[in-house]
């Protein structure tokens, strides 16, 4: 073995943030992240792409969460032997990016802009989204993510833009970029529109006006009959614009007649949705909708022309789920209007700026913001008796996702990518994702999939990736993939050209089909694209020299992960993208993470005071406690509250627990001088138990941390740490005391293992223990615990007997502890029996039962099978809310039969057999009903003398008897307790030697007198002193004590 080296003593308290500070300073001395990544040269690729965050803003606790998850599977994998190239990125264009440099400038809109000069904010923007890289820099580092950052992607670089141009050339070329004029999501105080998967993250909860608005019909037998159309409608705002009133060709519908206030009218409305005009009503005549068709009415306002329009037109969309059946028309304003009026021919009016206000000339409400406008609309409505109800309803609106103003559905060209026309190619993709959780595949992901609509990808703004189409005054356009061939095209040297607009807008040149000029339209993309395209674009592809082989070795993407609305984001750009333009998705599996809480459950805001800043979080309980409880305490895809007290406790019951055992293991190291050497062939069961569950433990984590599992990762070694911390080094006390060398190799073997097991969740105190114990204990080890390889079990040491016996022992030692705790009798008052009843008691070795003897301070342990009655009273009720599910009616006929069978003997056979059958005559003609457990209420009370503990189907009874001897014994034990107590008190070493002097009333002088062997023996003293001139403490045992050090 080594060269010995003497272990130092660590102590028992550790400050993690403190230690996390010297550990990043020794990663970043000696290069460990990039050794990690170089000692794999030649290794398989492991490939991760990092979702580029946008650093104009500070980083929240949300950041940390995505993170953690994105460090720890590429730790693990590199750990695994794989090489993982972890390149960071930033996302720099957009409209979050604009909207944040127009509040610092004090606009209000696109005019502002152009005024202030495109060139000067695009400028601003740049400054902008670098405010804060820092920020998100020295959290990364903080929180222990390695990724490279002097490496990282800019989404804004000039060779990002140029290959995301040349996917865009690719896309254009398959003939699935175009121009169309259709109503799309518009957000009129950014002057732009949306693509479906922004809509999805903008939906924010308002009252809005639910109106049912009279139509008077002016041709054909309706208007024989006198009769109105009732139109029900949400946005009353687009009455304005009504062009037609569309119903359903197959819905049949009614004019009723109805009274109200002595007045009698005749509305037209769907048949099965005739309850909206009450219950006191009278069916006139019937009509299918497709006679309908071409019937003229009355439109509601006249305050824009609107020629050769106001009839029925028939349409398929329209349901009878609500409102009347009959759908008013508005085509600038509503997809499916628009879809429906084209095939009528029918005019397309829009009465609304850009800006989102009515046009100056419209009367009663020019000028007026279009939400804005109902109001009076209403009142109108109401004084020419044409409303004939108006409400107000709570419901979902789209809004802006960031800038939070109510989007309007708005007619206008643009440019789409015909996603629709590759859904079975993306629906093919999607099957094959490894999708956490994998409801995602079928559930979210796949419906957003099959109800895909084509990507409105271009937007009216100025700081984005400019749209690379070039177009002449004939319409002749062309895609242009690159800075080279627009250089080409225009005859100039371009390759130093900024790329954004202005500068790319002043490029024109000839057009080779008609000889006119060719300039660039007016839009950029959307910045999602942007984002989208990293898996190519953040090595240049295929433009930048290596691009192409960079790209090959890393695409598809191993792993991707991010928060669970990335689903219409990120997630969908990705894959859209790669289908695009490469026919394959971009990623094989993704993480889909919850949103963070706060400690009562509500989202994160500033306005409610509730947000935890990263950096004031890690630096308080240390990011290795950040990090476990987000990876551990609960399942990654589940929303989860984030507070102070819960990231405490769990780094109390683990990495505490943890540190505790590898201090207490130096502690003895320390004094045994202790040398490494390999695992004894003369091992005890305890050793071969922990050496068994330790390999256990490697083949779980394996297999979870292979599962993308994190949370069954932590669960795993949160069990172990308790089995070696509260069972292996509890139960081998005394084995340490004694300086056992295979008792402490093997705990340092366990340790070291574990240590690694733990590395890539918890890098810092692996990395400390690393460092100050293995590295101490075996010089020769690699220089970092993440430049070594994961664990690889010995299934041979696996012993799946052992485990479950010691399992079976834990837990009745813990119901031994609830039936002491029951009784009031102490744990160190040795009792003189415990009978057990459990399945596998028989098969339980002689030496696990003297652990569960000791654990317990009793002097035997018996089967329950020698008790000679019952030691527990049982009585049993029914429990009706089971038993009512199960059996309905007939729960009175069980209930009366449960109450009249052998309570004892029914009870006892479910535990044993897990269901019981009644004798009962049901309502179905059964003889028999079978219950279990759960349709009980038990209720068992121990007989006088004992205490008895049960659950799931284990029980453990303590006899409660006390002879004077057992009394004497717990005195002794009580003493011991008080001695030990008091070294600690004083500050002695685990080995000193002691003379114990010491005084104390007559019964416990006796007990100590009568065990001064077995008490020097424990307390490490060579000679036990009674003084008794001195008075008794104050304490329990009234017990005074003086302890010198030899």
């Amino acid at each position: 073995m080594n060269k010995k080296r003497k272990i130092n003593s660590l102590p028992a308290q550790i400050d993690l943030p403190a230690m996390e500070i010297g550990i990043l300073d020794f990663w970043s001395q000696n290069q460990v992240f990039e050794k990690s990544v170089e000692n794999r040269n030649g290794a398989a690729r492991w490939s991760f792409y990092e979702g580029p965050p946008t650093a104009n803003g500070k980083p929240g606790t949300h950041h940390i969460e995505a993170r953690v998850f994105k460090d720890l599977f590429p730790r693990f994998q590199t750990m695994k032997g794989k090489q993982v190239i972890r390149k960071a990125g930033w996302d720099c264009h957009g409209l979050p990016v604009e909207i944040a440099v127009e509040k610092e400038l004090g606009f209000t809109g696109k005019a502002d802009i152009e005024k202030f000069g495109v060139a000067a904010f695009n400028e601003k923007c740049k400054e902008s989204v670098q405010r804060h890289v820092d920020e998100f820099t020295d959290m990364t580092k903080r929180m222990g993510f390695w990724v490279d950052f002097d490496e990282a992607y800019w989404t804004m670089s000039p060779e990002y833009i140029e290959s995301v141009w040349w996917s865009l050339q690719q896309i254009w070329n398959k003939g699935l970029l175009v121009q169309d004029h259709r109503v799309a999501p518009y957000c009129p105080r950014c002057g732009t529109g949306l693509s479906d998967h922004e809509l999805a993250q903008g939906y924010e909860t308002i009252k809005d006006p639910s109106v049912f608005v009279r139509f008077p019909v002016t041709s054909g037998k309706l208007a024989d009959l006198k009769a109105s159309l009732l139109v029900w409608t949400t946005t009353p705002w687009t009455l304005v614009s009504n062009t037609a009133v569309a119903v359903n060709p197959k819905v049949e519908y009614q004019v009723i007649e109805i009274t109200v206030d002595e007045k009698t009218e005749r509305l037209v409305v769907a048949a099965d949705l005739a309850s909206v005009l009450g219950e006191d009503r009278k069916v006139i005549a019937s009509f299918i909708g497709k006679d309908l068709e071409h019937t003229k009415y009355s439109r509601p306002f006249d305050f824009v022309e609107i020629n050769d329009s106001h009839f029925v037109v028939l349409a398929d969309y329209v349901t009878v789920e609500d409102g009347t059946g009959l759908v008013h028309q508005s085509p600038a304003f509503g997809a499916d209007d628009l879809e429906v009026c084209r095939k009528y021919n029918l005019p397309v009016v829009n009465p609304v700026n850009p800006d989102g206000h009515f046009q100056k000339e419209v009367p009663l409400i020019g000028g007026v913001f279009f939400k804005d406008a109902d109001k009076a609309l209403i009142k109108d409505l109401k004084s020419r008796g044409l409303m004939f109800k108006s409400l107000q309803f709570e419901h979902s609106y789209p809004h802006c996702w960031r800038c939070h103003t109510a989007l309007m559905y708005y007619a206008q060209p643009s440019w789409y990518v015909k996603t629709t026309a590759i859904k079975e190619d993306l629906l093919r993709e999607n099957s094959k994702t490894n999708w956490h959780p994998e409801t995602i595949k079928t559930g979210r992901f796949g419906d957003w999939l099959n109800n895909n609509i084509d990507w409105a990808v271009s937007r009216n703004r100025y700081w984005g990736t400019p749209l690379p189409i070039w177009r002449c005054e004939n319409k002749h356009e062309i895609c242009v993939g690159s800075l080279a061939e627009l250089g080409k095209l225009a005859g100039q040297e371009l390759s130093k050209l900024d790329p954004h607009r202005p500068f790319v807008d002043d490029i024109k040149f000839k057009c080779d089909k008609c000889s006119e000029t060719m300039q660039r339209i007016p839009e950029v993309i959307d910045c999602w694209y942007d984002s989208g395209a990293m898996p190519f674009a953040q090595w240049g592809y295929p433009h930048q020299a290596g691009s192409v082989e960079k790209f090959n070795a890393a695409y598809p993407a191993d792993f991707i992960c991010e928060a669970i609305d990335q689903t219409r984001g990120w997630f969908y750009t990705l894959m859209t993208i790669g289908t695009l333009v490469f026919d394959k998705s971009s990623y094989k599996t993704v993480l889909c993470l919850g949103h963070i809480l706060d400690k009562d459950g509500r989202k994160m805001s500033k306005h409610l005071g509730n947000v935890l800043e990263p950096m004031p979080l890690m630096n308080q309980h240390g990011a290795d406690a950040v990090r476990w409880y987000m990876l551990a305490a609960g399942s990654p895809w589940s929303a989860r509250r984030v507070g102070h007290d819960a990231i405490s406790d769990v780094v109390r019951k683990t990495l505490l627990t943890y540190w505790n055992t590898i201090s207490f293991f130096t502690l003895y190291a320390n004094a045994a001088d202790f040398t490494v050497s390999k695992v004894s062939d003369d091992l005890t069961l305890m050793d071969k138990w922990i050496l068994s569950e330790l390999n256990k433990l490697i083949l779980g984590v394996d297999k979870a941390l292979e599962n993308f599992d994190s949370q069954e990762a932590g669960q795993l070694l949160a069990a172990f740490i308790d089995d070696l911390s509260n069972w292996y080094v509890r139960r081998s006390r005394r084995r340490f005391w004694d300086a056992d060398p295979v008792a402490l190799n093997t705990l340092y073997f366990c340790l070291k293992n574990l240590t690694l097991l733990l590395a890539p969740m918890v890098p810092f105190i692996a990395e400390h223990v690393w460092q100050s114990l293995i590295k101490v204990a075996e010089s020769d080890q690699v220089e970092s615990v993440h430049l070594a390889d994961f664990p690889v079990a010995n299934k041979k040491m696996v012993d799946e007997n052992l485990s479950t016996s010691v399992a079976l022992s834990r837990r009745l030692v813990e119901l031994g502890r609830s039936a002491r705790a029951e009784s009031g009798v102490k744990i160190r008052q040795p009792l003189s029996r415990a009978l057990v009843s459990a399945p596998g008691w028989a098969k339980i070795s002689e030496e696990i039962k003297t652990h569960i003897a000791e654990e317990l301070n009793i002097l035997k342990l018996d089967g329950i099978h020698v008790a000679e009655a019952d030691l527990v009273d049982v009585s049993v009720k029914a429990n009706f809310r089971t038993l009512g599910t199960k059996f309905g009616a007939d729960v009175q006929i069980i209930a009366k039969a449960i109450t009249s069978a052998n309570h004892t003997e029914m009870v006892k056979h479910l535990r044993e057999n897990k269901s019981f059958e009644l004798s009962v005559n049901l309502t179905n003609g059964s003889k028999s009903a079978e219950i279990d457990i759960d349709d009980l209420v038990v209720t068992e009370t121990p007989r006088t003398g004992w205490s008895v503990a049960s659950h799931a189907g284990e029980s453990l009874a303590l006899d409660l008897a006390l002879t004077p001897e057992l009394i004497q014994s717990g005195l002794v034990r009580e003493v011991i307790r008080a001695i030990q107590e008091e070294r600690k008190k004083i500050g002695l070493d685990v080995s000193d030697r002691i003379t114990v002097n010491w005084n104390a009333p007559e019964q416990v002088a006796s007990a100590i007198t009568s065990a001064t062997a077995e008490i020097s023996a424990e307390v490490l003293a060579t000679t036990l002193v009674q003084d008794k001139g001195q008075s008794s403490d104050g304490n329990e045992l009234g017990l005074w004590l003086n302890l010198v050090k030899n």
